[in-house]
């Protein structure tokens, strides 16, 4: 939830902690000393990372405020890094981890997590989020090292120049070894897409690895990168992913859905393979119901 509020005379000249208590009912000092540290503040729309800064009358502060567990730290073991140059790095991201900042935090998320290894490794450039995972898909992520990498790799996925290859489990068995979705998505409610009519392009191939009592593992790869473009024409295959709630999934501990493997060719027309392992929970659920891979 997003609380905005504006200072009143009486309260300029005074630090935004103490202010920011002030203005929102319920929000302790040092709950808005967290906040603030974790990059969930905003002083007129620009994010400050300084408690003790000194706000004004008429400074329109916002927080965000998340519930409990989600300001925790991302640590990862170190074998999450899973590919290293002197242009990027490759980091395995876990499932129910964000991404990049949100207005309700930034410790905790993916894009942190690399700004601090660049900081550690005195690389003195931040962690630019060229491509995005759902919060609840686990697998491979890029991260260029300076800015001329950035614009390569950006470019790579602009045109369809990185080849993607995910992992899903799904309840059902697909009646073909393969096929291939071709559906229009767009957007149909605050946090679900579907296929419809004026949507943007979207094509994924999929192919049937593994079925076992109800269940398959499927291979999909996307060749364009739209907003849940996998879950999207899954669902429309009738195969909902195990796990993913928003599109008819069965409950499980995670959603089943993981990026395994990134390949393209880096500025000097050399290949690069990302190959990202599967975590405990997504090998259990297989084992769990005879699945192999």
């Amino acid at each position: 939830m997003i609380r905005k509020g504006t200072v009143q005379e009486n309260m300029g000249g005074r630090r935004l902690d103490d202010v920011a208590a002030l203005l929102f009912e319920g929000l302790s000092k040092s709950e808005a000393r967290r906040i603030i540290d974790r990059g969930g503040c905003s002083v007129n729309s620009g994010m400050v990372r300084v408690a003790s800064r000194l706000v004004k009358a008429g400074d329109v502060i916002e927080v965000g405020i998340m519930e409990p567990g989600r300001f925790s730290e991302l640590v990862l073991a170190p074998d999450a890094l899973i590919y290293e140059d002197q242009e990027l790095i490759a980091v395995c991201k876990p499932a129910g981890v964000n991404t990049q900042r949100t207005p309700y935090q930034l410790k905790g998320t993916l894009e942190y997590w690399v700004s601090e290894y660049f900081r550690k490794q005195n690389i003195n450039e931040p962690a630019r989020v060229i491509h995005r995972l759902d919060r609840g898909t686990s697998g491979a992520m890029l991260f260029p090292k300076h800015k001329r990498a950035a614009a390569w790799l950006s470019q790579r996925f602009h045109d369809n120049l990185m080849e993607k290859r995910y992992l899903a489990l799904v309840y059902g068995s697909p009646e073909q070894e393969d096929w291939t979705v071709e559906g229009a998505i767009g957007k149909i409610g605050p946090s679900r897409y579907g296929i419809m009519p004026g949507g943007r392009a979207a094509v994924t191939k999929f192919r049937r690895l593994a079925a076992s009592g109800g269940y398959a593992l499927v291979e999909a790869k996307p060749l364009t990168g739209r907003t849940h473009q996998i879950r999207v024409h899954l669902e429309s295959s009738g195969l909902s992913i195990v796990g993913d709630a928003t599109y008819g999934g069965q409950q499980a501990a995670r959603m089943m859905l993981h990026c395994a493997e990134l390949v393209f060719k880096n500025e000097r027309g050399g290949q690069i393979l990302v190959h990202a392992p599967l975590d405990e929970a997504f090998r259990g659920f297989m084992a769990e119901r005879g699945l192999e891979y």
